[in-house]
């Protein structure tokens, strides 16, 4: 058996993590200067930080450095072989840095596997990865299979989402200054996805929250595996959005009965940059464009 680890942008529960034995690297964010850890729904942290956003708080975030994943990884290291999923490359650095500790751990123990996969996945998405990949693990798979598994169908993971705020997708630079001002005047909803890049692409917009979930809803329709008979898991994440969140998943619930449906909290280092009132879709599905 090998370990299994990832990065707290794959936004599920600490607690899901811990059951599951998947050792989790956490990212900081910064508010007016003071630098949080995130906790991953252990503690206080997210409520906090959506006060923050509510109050014009503008959070910061930043990658993890070599440094740190090599003091990650060592300890693991001592215990048997490594697989880490990163954070896509598309919208941060840090995979870079973890292939770069891992090579030079490799020369501290030559005894060991060590794998670094990009996974081109972000928020719940990248969990939904993480935790496929755990049960391939579990089912005794060697840790060469489950890498080629990952390599071979990380971008199968869909992601499919909208926003009703466009201010924060604006500062990280995903959307214009203007285009996001007139987006907000009109009440405009951009409708998102990542692309094979593991990128952020902004691709339609719409008028209103119901005619952003029909569209998300439809766009999930076409793309998901085996259409309504789908079983595997399809996931929802919301940024304090809970109300619509609860709306999709009971149409999610009607349209794909077999379906494992969940509802998880978007964590403070992607609500930085997309902010409050996202909602995404994650599934497995027909491979990005």
């Amino acid at each position: 058996m090998f370990t299994l680890s990832c990065e707290s942008t794959a936004d599920l529960n600490i607690k899901h993590y811990n059951k599951r034995n998947v050792p989790v690297l956490p990212y900081t964010y910064t508010v007016d200067d003071v630098e949080y850890v995130d906790d991953m729904r252990e503690g206080s942290g997210l409520a906090l930080f959506y006060n923050q956003l509510i109050a014009g708080k503008s959070p910061t975030t930043s990658l993890i450095n070599v440094e740190k994943y090599t003091e990650f990884f060592r300890p693991l290291l001592q215990q048997g072989d490594l697989l880490h999923v990163a954070f896509s490359s598309g919208l941060s650095q840090s995979a870079s840095n973890a292939i770069l500790a891992a090579e030079e751990l490799k020369k501290e123990f030559p005894e060991r596997k060590i794998y670094v996969v990009d996974s081109l996945c972000a928020c719940v998405g990248y969990g939904l990865f993480v935790d496929t990949l755990a049960d391939l693990r579990d089912e005794d798979k060697p840790i060469e299979t489950v890498y080629e598994w990952a390599m071979t169908n990380r971008q199968k993971v869909n992601h499919q989402f909208f926003s009703t705020t466009l201010t924060y997708f604006r500062r990280s630079g995903r959307i214009s200054g203007p285009a996001a001002l007139l987006g907000n005047i009109l009440k405009l909803c951009p409708i998102m996805h990542l692309n094979r890049e593991g990128k952020i692409i902004a691709y339609s917009k719409v008028m209103s929250e119901s005619k952003a979930i029909a569209k998300t809803l439809a766009e999930v329709e076409s793309l998901i595996d085996n259409g309504h008979d789908y079983d595997g898991r399809l996931w929802i994440s919301h940024s304090d959005y809970i109300c619509s969140a609860i709306k999709v998943m009971n149409e999610l619930k009607k349209a794909y009965p077999k379906a494992d449906i969940r509802i998880f909290d978007i964590g403070p280092v992607i609500a930085s940059h997309c902010g409050p009132g996202t909602l995404a879709i994650y599934f497995l599905g027909l491979p990005r464009q």
